[in-house]
């Protein structure tokens, strides 16, 4: 054999070495079977369906290496197939985030299952790692009569916020809420149990932007409702808002808020189209959109175009909702148009009552490559953003902020907080809840535990009832996390946990409270010239407009005059004298 050139010398070149065995193995077979008959048949049939694929695999164009490789070829497929699950369950380690690590998977299930979650021996976490955080403790500990934390949205029952178009029907929303998933995204099987676990722990459900499905209803949990552009379960036959259908919806006693979304940390600036095979019935009734047709959501709203037409939007949601909390939903991307929305609140005196803030780790079902890792501003980044340009504007009291984006812990949910949140919400964290595996094939509907899949057959191997407690009792014992990390650092309820508490390691030798690290902007500093201290809102508080995403061209600034030859030449006299002595 020739090592070189990879054959038998004279024969055939040593990749065919399976094909040729098949074949030889098939016609030795077929005598064998022929002699002694039985069993021996099963060898000619499985080496004579072997040697069919080789003979294939040199005829087909698609795949190089199957032509190159015949039979054995198929195994590097195979292989590519499986690598995700051997990764998982074999080579990956405990703190890997891909996207969440084997020790927060563990930690979701071992909540829901209501097992024990105690580690022994020790953290093991890196404590002198750059990057690692904690939460200082007190000496003098409370002790919290209760764990159901909760935030009034939309003012207190009998004290309305002040401004235009207010709230009359504020909620009184849990601390950790389910995020938001549609129903065409998740199956029917994972709503209901969604719904069931938050009606049994008292926490609120987000619809998703595929509108409110019969699914959502059978259990009557608290929803929020989600509203898009393609205005899914409130839109006319052309796409448009439709007030008649929002109000049929909106004024539901199910219906706790609205929530309008104006980007995705996943994908933001990018739309969506369902195909119209996947336009079943059901989905098309609770969206609103004719069966079996492609139905599509624009990147951009058709009802306001610009930050002043939001405001009006939002208000004319509330009116029409009866009173019910009003907010928006978003991922934070040039900073400008996000000022520019908040300095068309100062003009109108129009607020919503809640801002969710999306970072671009969150998750989606599908989404480009390009969108899911390189648009979009991160969490922590945009909600110190969203909380600091409120209270520079002194609107931070009439607005509640909730962030999303990989909240699993009670850490998670207290570090949100001293950034600035006022609840949490988390989507894939309930779905591990469900019985998620992340095997990260939501968008194939092939989902192996029937979370992410509309097939029937499937969607059975989540029984409801069983998941459905699983989902209260992540919730509760979160929520009992929550309570102890509040009662160690000595403080009555996790809205006191403020940037002072929290301590991340810098290097070996360093570390700095997070207030040190990150941006705070007093209270009415951008109201004034204070606003110059920080450079985000230096360079682009100017620039925002109230009547326009765009940027405002900067103001014109008069050259100085150009000095003349002679001023020039006395100029580096000057300096070269002044080197020389």
């Amino acid at each position: 054999m020739s090592a070189a050139s990879g054959r038998f010398p004279g024969l055939f070149p040593i990749r065919y070495t399976v094909l040729v065995l098949c074949a030889v193995g098939t016609i030795t077979g077929l005598g064998a079977a022929l002699a002694w008959g039985g069993w021996w048949w099963l060898l000619p049939l499985v080496l004579g369906a072997l040697s069919a694929v080789g003979v294939q695999d040199l005829r087909q164009t698609r795949h190089a290496v199957l032509r190159n490789y015949p039979v054995i070829g198929h195994m590097r497929f195979m292989l590519e197939f499986i690598r995700p699950e051997i990764r998982q369950y074999f080579i990956e380690g405990d703190h890997e985030n891909l996207p969440f690590s084997r020790a927060q998977r563990s930690l979701v299930y071992q909540r829901s299952k209501g097992v024990s979650d105690s580690r022994p021996f020790g953290t093991l976490l890196d404590v002198s790692a750059p990057g690692y955080e904690w939460v200082n403790h007190s000496m003098v500990p409370t002790k919290l009569a209760s764990q159901d934390f909760r935030t009034w949205i939309g003012g207190t029952p009998g004290q309305p916020l002040p401004g235009a178009e207010v709230c009359t029907q504020p909620y009184h929303a849990s601390v950790f809420n389910i995020s938001a998933m549609s129903f065409g995204a998740l199956s029917a099987n994972a709503v209901l149990a969604l719904n069931l676990g938050a009606r049994t722990g008292g926490f609120a459900h987000d619809t998703g932007e595929g509108s409110i499905s019969k699914y959502h209803r059978e259990h009557g949990g608290d929803l929020i409702w989600q509203i898009a552009s393609g205005y899914f379960g409130c839109r006319n036959p052309d796409g448009t808002f439709s007030d008649e259908k929002f109000v049929e919806n909106a004024r539901d006693p199910q219906v706790k808020m609205i929530e309008l979304k104006l980007s995705q940390g996943a994908k933001p600036g990018h739309g969506g189209m369902l195909l119209g095979a996947k336009v079943t019935p059901e989905i098309a009734a609770a969206r609103g959109i004719p069966v079996g047709q492609d139905c599509i959501s624009p990147p951009f709203h058709s009802a306001f175009s610009t930050p002043l037409e939001l405001m009006h939007f939002i208000g004319r949601l509330r009116r029409l909702s009866g009173g019910k909390p009003v907010g928006i939903k978003l991922c934070i991307g040039h900073p400008w148009e996000w000022f520019a929305m908040v300095k068309a609140m100062l003009e109108t005196d129009i607020t919503p009552d809640f801002i969710v803030v999306d970072g671009a780790e969150g998750g989606t079902g599908a989404a480009p490559v390009e969108f899911t890792d390189h648009v979009g501003v991160p969490l922590q980044e945009g909600l110190i953003l969203v909380h600091n340009t409120l209270v520079g504007v002194k609107l931070r009291d009439r607005i509640k902020i909730g962030a999303a984006a990989k909240v699993i812990t009670a850490f998670d949910i207290a570090r949100m907080m001293a950034l600035g949140a006022d609840w949490c919400n988390a989507g894939r964290g309930f779905m591990l809840a469900l019985g998620c595996i992340q095997a990260q094939t939501c968008h194939t509907g092939f989902c192996p535990t029937g979370v992410t899949t509309q097939d029937p057959v499937r969607q059975k191997a989540l029984v409801v009832p069983d998941k459905a407690m699983r989902v209260a009792n992540f919730h509760r014992n979160t929520m009992h996390a929550l309570m102890e990390l509040v009662q160690a650092a000595g403080l009555h309820a996790p809205g006191e946990i403020t940037a002072h508490h929290i301590v991340r390691r810098i290097n070996d030798a360093e570390v700095h409270l997070l207030s040190q690290l990150i941006m705070q902007v007093r209270p009415g500093a951008l109201l004034g010239s204070l606003h110059r201290q920080h450079r985000v809102f230096r360079l682009y508080w100017p620039l925002a407009k109230a009547d326009s995403f765009q940027i405002a061209p900067p103001p014109l600034v008069p050259s100085a005059p150009k000095p003349s030859l002679a001023a020039q030449a006395a100029q580096r006299a000057k300096t070269e004298g002044s080197a020389l002595s």
